[in-house]
């Protein structure tokens, strides 16, 4: 086989939480009367939380903004975020996917979450993938965003694979950018896939097991 090991993006791969975002995000810039709509929602894919903020923040007129105040606008956003996510359930995990995973796992790869996201722990519970993946890496564990590689670089060494036998599976161009910039393959679904940022555009995930082999 090409790869030992496969490394998964979240949100717009394993499951699409595009529009729980959208609706926090969206509800707290309307708090602060700042213009907010799908296009500059677009540039927060496969970006952390506080960048988000940022992005938001650059049609900002108010006031000047702490450092504590802006982690009590993202707080917000996420407790927003949080709320509408308990409405998931297993039913948001698309049955070519997790078909998918199982046979890329008969096959004898190793899969891996790598998310920047803080909540990926909560979501996978969600969906019923509490403990599935042989390593997660998130949030939680990184200090840079994608593009940055390190949530990727990190996943590869929980799994003990060397970053050229890993596949970093992305629908974000910025997660694209991130696996090769951590010397990994990189196969893309989504707005990823239609500006032809990975070594493979996909237009299912299903096309990872010929890929893989």
């Amino acid at each position: 086989m090409k790869f030992d090991a496969i490394i998964f993006d979240l949100d717009g791969v394993i499951c699409f939480t595009d529009e729980y975002h959208y609706k926090a995000w969206k509800s707290l810039a309307d708090e602060m009367n700042i213009p907010f709509d799908r296009t500059v929602n677009n540039r927060l894919r496969g970006v952390s939380r506080m960048a988000s903020l940022e992005i938001i923040l650059e049609k900002y007129t108010g006031p000047a903004l702490s450092e504590e105040e802006k982690v009590r606008l993202a707080t917000k956003k996420n407790d927003l975020y949080r709320a509408s996510l308990a409405e998931m359930s297993p039913a948001d995990l698309p049955v070519e996917v997790k078909e998918t995973l199982d046979a890329l796992r008969a096959m004898g790869l190793k899969l891996a979450i790598g998310s920047s996201s803080k909540n990926t722990p909560f979501i996978l519970g969600q969906i019923g993938l509490d403990g599935y993946f042989d390593a997660v890496s998130d949030g939680n564990n990184i200090t840079r965003s994608k593009p940055d590689p390190e949530v990727f670089v990190k996943a590869a060494e929980m799994l003990g694979i060397a970053p050229s036998r890993c596949l970093v599976v992305e629908d974000a161009v910025s997660g694209a950018d991130a696996g090769h910039a951590g010397g990994m393959k990189v196969a893309c679904v989504g707005d990823a896939a239609k500006n032809g940022a990975g070594d493979w555009n996909m237009a299912s995930v299903r096309e990872l097991i010929s890929i893989a082999k």
